[in-house]
């Protein structure tokens, strides 16, 4: 029995297909199908059934197939611990990022790290904040900047990069544009602009509403916050955004602040705490956390 049978057979079983398994493995079909029968021939019984068009593992194969990747998951943590006691820290890590990171430099982190870990290999996605950390509870990420309007979800943990106030903004004359301040109820029958449901924004708007017994009226909705500022720029609406962002574009606009508790922009670091962590992801979270410490 050797390895790469066994990651055949595995890749088979999860892609239902010698084809897609090949592809995935870069190899050529006939060889992934010859490996897997050698692989049934020395076990002396048949792993897949391959009578129908989708191959299906047999009773023996649903039997043997965690005992596969377990086999399979030891031989890359040998290598994972050999090559971190060695100081050679490669792999893969998946980041993600809101839209409204932009002030926290990800740039500049990740160009650090790939300076001192050039072999791991980086990659980059946006997404709402509810659905990266998702993503980090089930592995999918390493680690994300979010925004949050209340505390991490069991299982994460963060650090606070940013934390401000949300402000209103709108067109010199438009509405509230004579106003200084203004609370929710205030709101109530504005047309507002906002992040989409799932980022940390919108989650406190709502909850701030709910609280005063109302529902946002919500004309426009927007993932890059900058795009709101633009919008209530051209007498759209009232943008709710972050204070930095409202007082980088005081000049076009008219800035409210809303008086209340809870309406508040958290943008944070986060990473999941249980579960295993490959090496690469290890060194990528402990160099974020040590250079936004700084």
């Amino acid at each position: 029995m050797e390895l790469h049978q066994l990651a055949y057979f595995v890749a088979v079983a999860e892609e239902g297909n010698f084809t897609r398994a090949a592809e995935r493995l870069h190899v050529a079909q006939p060889g992934v199908s010859a490996q897997v029968r050698r692989l049934e021939r020395e076990l002396g019984q048949e792993l897949l059934d391959r009578s129908g068009r989708t191959v299906r593992l047999t009773d023996v194969g649903a039997a043997a197939l965690p005992h596969a990747r377990a086999a399979l998951a030891a031989v890359q943590g040998v290598r994972e611990a050999v090559d971190e006691l060695a100081g050679l820290v490669r792999g893969q890590v998946a980041i993600g990022a809101v839209t409204s990171a932009g002030p926290v430099g990800l740039p500049d982190l990740l160009a650090g790290f790939h300076e001192r870990y050039p072999a791991v290999e980086i990659t980059l996605s946006e997404a709402n904040s509810d659905v990266m950390l998702a993503a980090l509870r089930e592995g999918r990420l390493d680690l994300a900047v979010v925004g949050l309007a209340t505390g991490p979800p069991p299982g994460i943990a963060t650090q606070v990069l940013i934390d401000e106030p949300f402000l209103a903004v709108t067109a010199p004359g438009g509405p509230l544009s004579d106003r200084t301040e203004v609370e929710i109820p205030d709101l109530g029958d504005l047309p507002l602009m906002a992040l989409p449901k799932g980022t940390g924004l919108r989650t406190a708007l709502d909850a701030a509403f709910a609280r005063a017994g109302l529902t946002p009226r919500i004309a426009f909705e927007a993932a890059d916050p900058n795009v709101l500022a633009q919008l209530a720029m051209r007498g759209l609406g009232v943008a709710i955004v972050p204070e930095s962002l409202a007082r980088y574009h005081r000049a076009e606009l008219r800035i409210v602040e809303i008086v209340g508790p809870g309406l508040r922009g958290v943008l944070a670091l986060a990473w999941r705490t249980e579960g295993p962590l490959s090496p690469a992801a290890r060194a990528l979270i402990a160099f974020a956390r040590a250079a936004y410490h700084s």
